[in-house]
């Protein structure tokens, strides 16, 4: 369905600072989708706030609104705008083996590699850590060989074809290479694989911007 058949933009309750938010902003500008953004201070507890927990008893980011439809969870929500919304849905492929290979790697990305990227950051931001330990790092850099080693065979994370398997991970991997860097001698189909990403001409706007805002925070906390 076009957003000109639609009454309103969906509504985003977001923080770019996060990847997950930042991979539902790299589809809707791959796919010229309008947003209403609702900038969230996580900070401050607004996500926390009566309102909001109304909308979102999980009190997540990023959460999508739209005409009374909520939904959350990343993956979810850039599934969902395909199908509503994609006249392509190259993206997201209907296609039973194509899509079955896109949602395991949306299942690695949200059962292997962001939890060893949130082991690291909640270490950091709600238990104090100054340095990432040396267990935490090498946990993550295990998934980096296993992502890797999908690398090796195929143009993007889920085949020869980009999908939104690439815009969760890539959001998840450049956030983690300020924690954990991506070294190219050691990862180098990761490193050509993200620069290729970086080519995509909204790359800067709906990934580059949050990211610089993540490792900023990120610096604030470790001194």
């Amino acid at each position: 369905m076009k957003l000109s058949e639609k009454k309103m933009a969906p509504i985003l309750y977001m923080d770019d600072a996060s990847p997950a938010v930042r991979s539902v902003l790299l589809l809707c500008k791959a796919l010229d989708i309008e947003l209403d953004l609702q900038p969230m201070d996580l900070a401050s507890g607004e996500h926390m706030t009566p309102h909001f927990l109304r909308i979102n008893p999980q009190h997540t980011v990023p959460t999508l609104v739209d005409n009374g439809f909520v939904i959350w969870d990343s993956h979810a929500i850039n599934a969902y705008l395909v199908n509503a919304y994609a006249d392509d849905k190259s993206l997201y492929p209907t296609d039973a083996r194509t899509r079955a290979t896109i949602d395991q790697r949306l299942h690695f990305h949200s059962g292997i590699l962001f939890p060893k990227f949130a082991a690291i950051t909640e270490s950091i931001t709600k238990e104090g850590a100054k340095l990432v330990t040396r267990e935490k790092a090498h946990a993550l850099t295990t998934v980096y060989n296993i992502l890797e080693t999908l690398l090796e065979t195929s143009s993007y994370v889920a085949g020869q074809e980009l999908s939104i398997a690439d815009f969760a991970i890539v959001a998840t991997i450049t956030s983690a290479n300020v924690l954990v860097p991506v070294a190219e001698n050691r990862f180098p189909h990761i490193s050509q694989w993200v620069e290729k990403m970086k080519k995509l001409p909204y790359y800067e706007e709906a990934n580059q911007t949050g990211l610089e805002k993540f490792t900023m925070w990120m610096k604030t906390k470790l001194g």
